[in-house]
């Protein structure tokens, strides 16, 4: 029952460890939800989401192979109060939102409705992420997720655009037997967005490019474009032959090579117009023979939220030698690409010259030079083109294009024969995935890192849900990467064997290498025919013993079968060994029992004999039946002089005489990745600002049966610019053998730049979805951090657009400015000399404009150049915001009671990673952005803050000031508007924040009061003079108004008396 417990607890425990990070390799991706954003959700279909300028509606409902409906399953999963979870993740962002739980009438789907600026409240066209979705649903121990994507079709660039005359399908069709090839770029940011273009014979003249934003997953959704009237306009309609070459989308530009010119579009960010224009690239000594071989390169970066030290570089390169009067035929230039530079530098006499001709020139940013490749073979660097190490050589079938997934880092080569190959960035093998017969094809990876085959009239993207993210469903099952030859095992401890390659005398010498293991065969996994299967950890290149130029160090998972006696009756008699050649050696049986039949037969050769202990030896002819022909594995440990009695020597089957009976497949995923870091995104971007640090966390966790785990690092670390940034690494095994990783990385100084963080399980599956995790650190400051004012009073939302926030003493707290408002000048509440207005509106007067200076004075920003409010556009943030930039559209102001005493200016930095206070070390300047006065702050001042006010306020030309403790104090009247700064050299961010105080039920100003006390004063001394002359002539008014008021009394009685009666 202890024990029982125990193992419920441990069970918890790594449950728990499981629930709180994301793994990836765990199987085949499952679709669970249908889901869509436009329309209703079609079932077994990729979720592909889009968000508008309005709201994100979706609806979704469960799938499932059960014989339980969608309905059914909603009603049980509503009932026990469930309902699904949206995930929304990029590099920096993740955000989880909660369908509805309730369903209404009969709805067979969930919803949910998420207000755009719940997601993001940018608009502008810019370069954007596309983010991942993850919708999850827990029921019991069942948890169902599937993944997908969301495009924000407001700000990715392409799409604003209409790249020419929009095509037909009739149109299209009437191309393709015009088509020789294909050519695909996709969008750096979001890689459903991509463009596919037709390579044209010279029987048809144009430019014809197709725009996907859902990543060719329906070739209905491609709109197809004519550029080819845009072309001719650069070079004149007398050209002929015109056709696209090569294409690159970069962040913000489109990069197109026909075989008239290259050409570069203007800047995507910026609509001018509804079709995209070009401008065209001038290469003096290239002609349209030259442009037909030539070659676009791009090293593809995302650059959302850009900062000043990204910047994309495109390399165009010729397949030619140049001439004595060209500077090259390899030409590089960055955007926005108005400026061709030559990729090799300029070689002085004497000096060591450099091939002319340039395969490949990539600018790697980090390392800031160049990567050259010359060759047909792959070969690998991780260390930005320092240093290679050989991958492949294809020999004949040499290899014709690539294709990547920054998503998954999966890189696929296509040969020229169709075979397709695939890697992992910073994996030192590879494996064949299949082949390709259709003549006309290319490859293309969408945002998620699943696979696509594209032909000009059909898009493929796997059969089956099980096969999305899985290339098997293109190329079918896993290909045998086996060879046409004997395999000889010798036997080395119970669980290693090596394998011989057999390479026969006379094999001519061209095709020696298609009898040889190579590097494809690294960390793949041989099966026999019979039973058995051994993982291959080693590839050994030898010329001895004769006949094996190769071999293989394999760990066994599964024992290999032996042949029977039934199969080769040879094994029924005992077996001597004797050497009658330098390398060869005769095999002799020996009856041990009468009246069976035991001998050599044709179907013995090729077979292994094994002597545990001794050399094997693979028989490679037949004398007699009782003698045969072999060669040793170890000749150094050939048993000679001995007789080794049936039972104590054994035979494998590894031959291919008459079929193979061995082969060689990928091994399935061995590991788990499992992220620990607070981001849900495989490829993280995290910024690290002056004197900070950030730590990531890695668990690669084993997922085999049989395999040894060796007691090394499984993860390798590779930084891009080592120089940047601190970084230190510590792994260890836990008890479960998985390997924990904690990587650190520091500010290292005042240099600003991006460094990737490669993180490689060199021992994975090329099977494995995930094998690299590839974070991005920035030395930089995040667009994520800024600095905010915390309120001393706090008023919400309703109460700010109703205008009414009342304290205890029933004072109103908001101040509803008055239209085109502009706040006092040093000369006077009437005098207004700031360029601000507050509340503006230009169909209003603008108050307090009698005096020149006031006239000259007052810039509308948001409202210039309209004539109404509502013209001037401002949102509801921007109503509420204290930034000086939109002080047209705010409209209400905190307020406060004369006078404002030690008002306490509490500030906090807000960033990824929380919120914390502004204090030491950082130290700020504070200024009025009207430039008025009558305030003044008070801090304190300790010695360490005293030496750099000391030294930074001759420097910054401004009093500078501790933001611990900072109090503000203001003696004037109405609106103050207040600017705090922190002082460069604490951290890259330029942290400004800015707050309004408005002043009211102030005393007079100056000289009101002055003015009311002389006057008093005069009233006063007059009053007191004229009664001291009353008094000296002996005038007494008090009875002259008695008596006169006497005298009308008697005369108002006379009258009435003497009045005529009626």
């Amino acid at each position: 029952m202890e024990l029982l417990l125990l193992c419920v607890i441990i069970f918890l425990l790594n449950v728990s460890d499981f629930s709180s990070a994301i793994t990836y390799n765990k199987g085949d991706m499952e679709q669970s939800f249908a889901c869509a954003s436009q329309g209703f959700p079609q079932k077994n279909e990729i979720i592909k989401l889009y968000l508008s300028s309005d709201d994100l509606k979706i609806q979704c409902f469960f799938q499932s192979e059960s014989v339980f409906t969608a309905k059914e399953f909603l009603s049980i999963f509503t009932s026990g109060g469930l309902a699904p979870s949206l995930g929304i993740i990029n590099s920096t962002y993740s955000g989880i939102f909660h369908f509805n739980l309730t369903l209404f009438s009969d709805r067979v789907y969930w919803l949910i409705n998420i207000p755009r600026e719940h997601i993001t409240k940018n608009t502008d066209v810019a370069a954007v992420e596309e983010w991942l979705v993850r919708i999850t649903l827990q029921h019991g121990l069942n948890i169902y997720t599937t993944e997908g994507t969301l495009l924000d079709s407001v700000r990715e660039p392409i799409l604003q655009w209409h790249l020419g005359s929009v095509m037909t399908k009739n149109d299209v069709r009437k191309l393709y037997p015009h088509v020789v090839d294909l050519t695909v770029t996709k969008c750096p940011c979001a890689n459903d967005v991509a463009l596919l273009g037709f390579i044209l014979n010279a029987t048809l003249d144009g430019v014809y490019i197709g725009l996907s934003f859902s990543g060719f997953w329906n070739y209905d959704n491609t709109t197809w474009y004519n550029l080819t009237d845009m072309i001719y306009s650069q070079v004149g309609e007398e050209h002929t032959e015109l056709s696209v070459v090569d294409m690159v989308l970069t962040n913000h530009f489109l990069v197109i090579l026909t075989s008239l010119g290259l050409f570069i579009s203007g800047d995507l960010r910026y609509p001018s117009s509804s079709v995209l224009t070009f401008s065209r690239a001038d290469f003096c000594g290239f002609e349209r023979v030259d442009y037909v071989k030539g070659k676009l390169w791009y090293n593809e970066r995302c650059f959302a939220n850009r900062e000043h030290f990204e910047v994309d570089y495109v390399t165009i390169t010729f397949e030619r030698n140049r001439t004595l009067s060209e500077a090259s035929s390899c030409f590089y230039s960055k955007e926005p690409f108005l400026e061709w530079l030559p990729c090799l530098p300029h070689i002085s006499k004497g000096a060591k010259t450099i091939p002319s001709t340039v395969i490949t020139f990539l600018v790697d940013q980090e390392h800031s030079s160049g990567i050259y490749l010359f060759q047909n073979q792959v070969w690998l660097s991780i260390d930005g083109g320092n240093t290679f190490d050989f991958l492949a050589d294809f020999h004949d079938d040499i290899i014709k294009n690539t294709y990547h997934s920054f998503y998954t880092s999966g890189i696929a080569f296509v040969s020229q024969s169709g075979n397709v190959y695939l890697t992992k960035a910073g994996l030192e093998q590879y494996s064949k995935i299949g082949s390709i017969s259709d003549k006309i094809f290319t490859l293309y990876y969408d945002h998620m890192g699943f696979i696509h085959k594209l032909t000009p009239d059909r898009f493929e993207a796997g059969g089956s849900l099980a096969a999305f993210g899985n290339f098997r469903g293109i190329f079918g099952q896993a290909p045998d990467m086996g060879f046409e030859t004997a395999l000889a095992p010798q036997h080395i401890t119970l669980n290693e064997m090596i394998f011989y390659a057999y390479v026969p005398a006379n094999e001519p010498k061209d095709s020696i290498h298609t009898k040889q293991f190579n590097n494809i065969h690294f960390g793949k996994e041989i099966h026999s025919r019979k039973t058995g299967t051994a993982y291959i950890r080693e590839i050994l290149q030898h010329n001895r013993p004769e006949g094996f130029l190769s071999s293989v160090i394999a760990e066994v998972i599964d024992p290999f079968g032996i042949e029977e006696a039934s199969e080769s009756s040879c094994l029924s008699s005992s077996l001597s060994i004797n050497q009658t050649g330098h390398f060869s050696y005769k095999l002799t049986l020996q009856l041990q029992t009468p009246g069976i039949i035991s001998s050599f037969q044709d179907s013995d050769i090729e077979k292994t004999v094994v002597i545990p202990g001794y050399s094997s030896f693979l028989i490679t002819s037949i004398l007699d039946d009782k003698n045969a022909l072999a060669i040793a594995t170890m000749p150094e440990r050939v048993p000679t002089n001995r007789i080794f009695p049936k039972d104590s020597w054994f035979l494998y089957n590894f031959g291919q005489k008459n079929g193979r009976t061995w082969k060689i497949h990928s091994k399935p995923c061995n590991y788990w990745f499992q992220q620990h870091d607070d981001s849900l995104s495989l490829n993280v971007l995290k910024y690290i600002d002056l004197g900070k640090s950030h730590t990531f966390k890695v668990k690669l966790i084993p997922h085999t049966k049989g395999i040894q785990i060796l007691e090394a690092p499984l993860l390798t670390v590779i930084v891009g610019s080592p120089t940047l940034l601190e970084v230190k690494a510590e792994g260890a095994f836990d008890d479960t053998d998985s390997y924990t990783l904690e990587i650190s990385a520091a500010s290292k100084g005042l240099r600003q730049g991006s460094t990737s963080l490669a993180l490689i399980a060199r021992g994975a599956s090329t099977e494995c979805f995930v094998t690299t995790m590839v974070p991005i650190l920035k030395s930089s400051c995040s667009y994520l951090k800024s600095m905010h004012h915390v309120p001393s009073t706090s008023i919400t939302l309703e109460h700010w657009i109703s205008g009414i926030h009342k304290d205890k003493q029933g004072f109103n707290q908001i101040k509803t400015l008055p239209v085109n408002y502009r706040p006092p000048s040093n000369m006077g509440i009437a005098i207004p000399l700031t360029d601000n207005f507050y509340h503006a509106d230009p169909s209003k007067p603008i108050p307090r404009n009698l005096f020149p200076k006031s006239k000259k004075s007052g810039k509308f920003k948001q409202c210039a150049n309209v004539s109404t409010r509502e013209e001037c556009n401002c949102t509801q943030d921007q109503k509420l915001s204290h930034a000086v930039a939109f002080s047209d559209c705010r409209e209400k102001v905190p307020r406060f009671k004369f006078p404002v005493t030690q008002y306490p200016i509490s500030l906090e930095i807000h960033s990824e990673d929380g919120r914390i206070p502004l204090e030491s070390p950082y130290l700020v300047t504070v200024t009025e952005v009207n430039e008025r006065r009558n305030w003044k702050l008070k801090h304190t001042v300790p010695e360490t803050v005293s030496k750099l006010k000391f030294y930074l306020e001759p420097i910054l030309h401004a009093q500078v000031y501790n933001p611990s403790g900072l109090n503000l104090s203001i003696k004037g009247s109405e609106l103050f508007h207040f600017r705090v700064s922190v002082v460069p050299g604490v951290t890259f961010c330029n942290l400004v924040e800015e707050f309004q105080i408005y002043v009211d039920e102030a005393p007079l100003p100056f000289p009101g009061h002055t003015l009311i006390a002389v006057a008093a004063a005069v009233m006063l001394g007059g009053l007191i003079f004229i009664t001291f002359m009353f008094q000296l002539r002996n005038i007494h008014p008090w009875n002259v108004f008695r008596r006169l008021f006497r005298r009308n009394k008697v005369n108002f009685s006379n009258f009435n008396a003497n009045q005529p009666t009626h």
